[in-house]
């Protein structure tokens, strides 16, 4: 039984620490730089976007929601969705 606790609760750890690290973001898109694929927002903050992530299907000044975590000190965005 207990071979079975510990690694229950280190993957619940790493699961918890990786969680921590998500986050999102709402705002107002300031500019997309399809070059070097990211976005920014209106309020300053720049998110790296996966080619997964087709930018060109939003337009500056639309309001979106960014999905991302942050990686050595860069915000990379796991998606972006309109926001109502």
């Amino acid at each position: 039984m207990k071979k079975l606790i510990i690694p229950a609760v280190a993957a619940t750890l790493v699961a918890l620490v990786s969680s921590a690290n998500a986050a999102s973001a709402t705002g107002t898109i300031k500019s997309i730089d399809a070059t070097k694929d990211t976005v920014a927002l209106s309020d300053g903050s720049v998110y790296s976007v996966p080619p997964s992530v087709k930018i060109a299907q939003f337009k500056v000044g639309q309001k979106v929601t960014v999905m991302y975590e942050k990686h050595n000190g860069k915000m990379e965005a796991s998606g972006v969705v309109a926001a109502p």
